[in-house]
């Protein structure tokens, strides 16, 4: 699958966030390798703590599903009513830890500014130390 097209779906899901709180809207769609795609979206609550971000919510539903293995990730965040975000959307630290379970320091992140407008940056290099319990290093 191209980028371009994981990019629209994690743009496409965006649309479906809730966040009356932050008021920033966040897409994400997680690529398994066998082809499947799984979005995501954030999920605000009153009592901030219990909020999801859209990164995860997508590799929990592809996990819910029993995928364990995954080829990218699209993830997309703007202010709600806005076409463009404030820089290249990168995933949390929260986000990134969870991600790191199942994805290799390769797997491409593509970050999205606009629908269109995209880079692609390595997992890795966006999450170089993440903490493990296993010998997967």
């Amino acid at each position: 699958m191209e980028h371009s097209a994981l990019a629209a779906r994690a743009a496409a899901a965006r649309y479906n966030a809730y966040a009356p709180y932050s008021g920033f809207a966040v897409g994400a769609a997680l690529l398994c390798r066998d082809g499947e795609i799984f979005t995501g979206v954030n999920v605000e609550n009153s009592s901030y703590g219990l909020t999801v971000c859209a990164e995860r919510n997508a590799l929990f539903a592809a996990i819910g599903a029993g995928k364990r293995e995954f080829a990218a990730l699209a993830v997309y965040a703007a202010p709600i009513g806005a076409d463009e975000g404030p820089d290249y959307t990168r995933p949390c630290g929260a986000c990134l830890q969870a991600l790191a379970e199942f994805c290799e320091g390769d797997m491409p992140i593509i970050r999205l500014r606009t629908e269109s407008d995209f880079t692609v940056t390595p997992f890795g290099e966006l999450f170089p130390y993440g903490f493990t319990l296993s010998e997967k290093e």
